[in-house]
């Protein structure tokens, strides 16, 4: 009788720990956990280092690969959505060279522009250097208020509103639907994931 109870409470032991096991695992790989930067970003890691080197960037080629994940996944024939900066308009740009030598280039503008303030460049790589003059005129640095304020000024004031798209409902409730208001967050999500593969 012993003997079958010590069985038993074994069994049980093995199948609790086993569920423990289970539970660890299924956390550990939860679909909610952010996206993964694609082998597609990563691809292109020699061409973003070529020309974070010519625009003297070579220590933030993490960054502009967090960048790129974020504009594109890496897909596309203008990976860094850097056609607005090149030619004014959206589209112009259709060879993935030139797109990230664009891209790095703005990216090294806007980081002169910001003083070298890290999420002020990123947040204007994404709204245009004009945010850079907002903040050095308004907050001083960059906050998530001051590109939720830029947004909606910007937004209020555009003389055609059907050419923006609210990207988060987030914005959609702040009426910020200019740019993208959280994409410095964003970008720094995919950083701290780029770091920890390093």
């Amino acid at each position: 009788m012993k003997k079958k109870t010590k069985q038993a409470i074994k069994q049980t032991m093995y199948i609790v720990v086993g569920l423990i096991a289970i539970f660890i695992l299924l956390s550990i790989f939860s679909e909610d956990r952010e996206p993964m930067v694609s082998e597609e970003v990563l691809q292109y890691k020699p061409l973003v280092e070529k020309y974070a080197e010519e625009y003297q960037v070579a220590t933030h080629v993490d960054v502009i690969l967090a960048m790129m994940m974020q504009e594109s996944g890496g897909r596309g024939t203008d990976p860094m959505q850097s056609s607005e900066s090149y030619c004014g308009q959206i589209g112009c740009i259709d060879d993935p060279e030139l797109s990230i030598k664009q891209g790095v280039y703005y990216f090294s503008e806007t980081l002169k522009a910001a003083g070298y303030d890290l999420e002020l460049a990123i947040q204007s790589y994404n709204f245009g250097k004009g945010f850079i003059s907002y903040v050095h005129n308004t907050a001083g640095t960059y906050s998530q208020e001051a590109a939720i304020q830029f947004s909606k000024q910007m937004y209020e004031n555009a003389p055609d509103k059907s050419i923006y798209t609210c990207l988060r409902k987030e914005a959609k409730q702040y009426n910020a639907c200019y740019g993208d208001i959280y994409y410095v967050q964003s970008v720094m999500s995919y950083l701290e994931e780029i770091n920890s593969s390093n």
